[in-house]
């Protein structure tokens, strides 16, 4: 049996409001063919399928569409997708029903009864071949309930608790399964969540009020052949144990990733320990970032026009010679080319004063949070006062961000 492991697509997101659905787009039908030439029996998507609560109607379509093809155009007859902390539960929950008649099951939002997030699969002539525990995304109010005057670590260390105990328990129910059903059919985890020492990668979220809920690998019940996580846009895997895996993105997030090699990860059982192979995503759009003084620019602008390629780039003027004419220069030299540039970053002279002020970065380099400190910073308050101040802030916006997320007008 074989099962292939991707997360994060984020399927509607924008680059400097630059749309990418042709990426999107070139990705799953690479990922159809993929499947289809592999032979894989079982699809797993954990997490994060859309980058909002509340995705357009090309972003629904893609994903919409791309499930029909898997079980027209391949041999794959199971999906199993759960949700990510950018989806929201409801909205990828509510076709689950008319999924389910297709093979793919859908678990948006934790449940109360753990067997809820246990799923079984069967082959065409009925036997169990796979046991998967389709934890989804873990909300602060599905784990740990809140009390009044609690501290910081209070909150840390019942989240994580909670998380334990949740994934203790669907284990336990996955385990039960198995040992019903014969004893010998491997178990796959799913989960979206941040394990300590994981590496983040561009425009991934606190899932908790001030980065709490860091999991070590150890959370993860000991029945599990195989995790398969999402969140962390980089593909790596966790705690030194190579069946706890994030897949990461299957495109570049940001300028950062773009010269990170994106993969799908395969996993097959064939009697014993699971093999796990990478597959390499092609990259569908190259993203360069161009960064020095004026000559250098200038030289590299130069050496990516000829290319004669789409190549989108964004440009950082590290010089000391201010040049109020950045972007009429930067456009002369890539006229007539199909290098596209997205953003110019040419901090003027009041801008680079602040800088220097405020260790080097600019306005939209800083976090909400950390502009937030900055200004509480010159209150006359006593560190008590700012460190209750900015638990507030922390709590009001993670609950900005959920309502975001899920798609609440408030």
């Amino acid at each position: 049996m074989k099962i292939l492991h991707t997360a994060d697509w984020h399927l509607g997101r924008s680059l400097y409001q630059k749309r990418r659905y042709a990426e999107f787009e070139q990705f799953l039908a690479w990922l159809v063919e993929t499947i289809r030439e592999r032979e894989i029996d079982v699809l797993l998507i954990a997490g994060d399928v859309f980058d909002t609560g509340t995705p357009g109607t090309a972003a629904q379509g893609l994903y919409y569409e791309f499930l029909i093809n898997v079980l027209r155009k391949s041999s794959c007859r199971h999906v199993v997708v759960t949700g990510g902390n950018h989806d929201s539960p409801s909205f990828l929950d509510a076709p689950k029903s008319i999924l389910a008649a297709l093979s793919v099951r859908v678990v948006g939002s934790a449940t109360e009864n753990p067997e809820d997030e246990v799923v079984v699969l069967r082959d065409e002539g009925g036997e169990p071949i796979l046991i998967v525990a389709a934890v989804p995304y873990l909300r602060d109010r599905d784990v740990r309930k809140s009390e009044a005057g609690e501290s910081a670590a209070d909150k840390g260390r019942k989240l994580i608790e909670g998380i334990q105990q949740h994934y203790a328990s669907v284990g336990a129910v996955s385990e039960k399964k198995r040992a019903e059903l014969g004893g010998t059919i491997p178990v796959v985890g799913m989960g979206h969540l941040f394990a300590a020492g994981g590496k983040a990668g561009e425009g991934v979220r606190e899932l908790y009020i001030g980065g709490l809920g860091q999991v070590t690998v150890d959370i993860f019940p000991a029945c599990f052949d195989y995790v398969a996580l999402g969140h962390l846009h980089i593909p790596q895997s966790v705690g030194g144990r190579e069946t706890v895996r994030y897949s990461g993105s299957p495109i570049p997030m940001g300028f950062g990733e773009a010269g990170q090699q994106k993969v799908v990860y395969e996993i097959e059982f064939a009697g014993g320990a699971p093999v796990v192979r990478a597959h390499a995503i092609p990259q569908f759009q190259r993203l360069v970032s161009v960064k020095g003084d004026w000559d250098a620019i200038a030289q590299r602008l130069g050496e990516l026009k000829v290319r004669g390629e789409s190549i989108w780039v964004e440009v950082e003027y590290e010089g000391a010679e201010l040049i109020g004419d950045l972007r009429q220069r930067v456009e002369a030299c890539v006229e007539g080319s199909q290098v596209e540039v997205l953003q110019i970053k040419n901090p003027p002279t009041m801008r680079r004063y602040l800088e220097q002020s405020t260790d080097g970065r600019t306005l939209e380099e800083m976090t909400v949070e950390e502009v937030f400190q900055r200004r509480i910073a010159d209150i006359e308050q006593g560190e008590a006062e700012r460190d209750a101040l900015l638990d507030t802030f922390r709590e009001a916006l993670h609950e900005v961000e959920r309502a975001a997320t899920e798609g609440v007008v408030r």
